[in-house]
């Protein structure tokens, strides 16, 4: 099977050699590997060079676009399957890829797979206990008949490390220009086509941030408005519940632990994430009237 691996890089000198060896050493070669960088001032493109064989293509900085620029990406490969990394995402095994498009290859109705998250050395607990909860050791295979008892979960997928069968994906026309979730809303278009979206757990990078309130509150603030302008493409499926679950299951396990600091920190970390969905969606609805 033909496998194209795609990686889009900003200042990546720190993670960009570890993550290109990685992948040089999987079961399954890429038949191509495409670094596409946002003019990076380090040194993360004259490492790049080093490795004989990796295409390189330059951007600059201001039209790089979670959407538009994967999907500028992807069109320029050519593989049958087409895998995507962020520049932190570090496969935690020689077998990764191989396990990644595995599901696609035994089933042709699926179109997407994500892998699993594992934290990172440095992760705080309760991000620690958050990428397991998020990120379980059961896979999952999802289609339209999911909607009711998944409800948002039926799109969940990641581009930090996932993988898309070439021809659903022209066939459902592509990334679109948008800010962040281009991997959800991709999913939602799959599953109103009638094809699946799957999880692989035993394809697991190292993937992880220790991110502060106001980070948190920026990125779910995206989140917010990605979901609040996309409600019709995501067929209103409903979000409530899961992140009460994730809540009570992080905070039951950290005092079970009797560690206050976190759990007080992981406290602040969820109003962070409330308050920026909330100020997103209110900025959507402003901006449609």
């Amino acid at each position: 099977m033909d496998v194209s691996v795609i990686i889009p890089t900003l200042n990546a000198e720190h993670e960009i050699e570890d993550l290109l060896a990685a992948l040089e050493r999987q079961s399954l070669r890429p038949m191509e590997i495409l670094v596409v960088d946002s003019a990076s001032d380090d040194d993360t493109v004259p490492l790049v060079k080093m490795h004989e064989g990796i295409r390189l293509l330059q951007i600059e900085r201001c039209d790089f676009n979670h959407g538009a620029t994967r999907d500028m990406a992807l069109r320029a490969t050519t593989g049958d399957f087409v895998c995507f990394l962020t520049q932190d995402a570090l496969p935690a095994s020689d077998a990764y890829l191989e396990r990644l498009v595995t599901p696609m290859v035994g089933d042709p109705s699926i179109a997407l797979v994500s892998g699993r998250q594992l934290p990172k050395a440095d992760a705080r607990r309760f991000e620690q206990l958050v990428r397991s909860f998020n990120y379980p050791d059961s896979p999952s295979v999802r289609s339209k008949s999911d909607l009711n008892k998944c409800g948002i979960k039926t799109f969940f997928a990641s581009d930090s490390c996932s993988a898309y069968r070439r021809t659903a994906y022209l066939d459902c026309g592509g990334f679109e220009y948008v800010n962040t979730n281009e991997d959800m809303l991709m999913a939602a278009r799959f599953v109103a086509s009638g094809l699946k979206v799957a999880y692989e757990p035993d394809a697991e990078v190292y993937h992880s941030h220790n991110l502060t309130p106001s980070q948190q509150f920026a990125r779910n603030r995206a989140v917010g408005m990605f979901l609040e302008s996309h409600s019709d493409d995501l067929m209103h499926a409903s979000e409530i519940g899961e992140g009460g679950r994730l809540v009570k299951a992080v905070s039951s396990q950290l005092l079970r632990e009797g560690n206050l600091t976190e759990f007080i920190a992981f406290g602040v970390d969820c109003c962070a994430r409330l308050l920026g969905n909330r100020a997103g969606r209110r900025a959507a609805r402003k901006e449609r009237l």
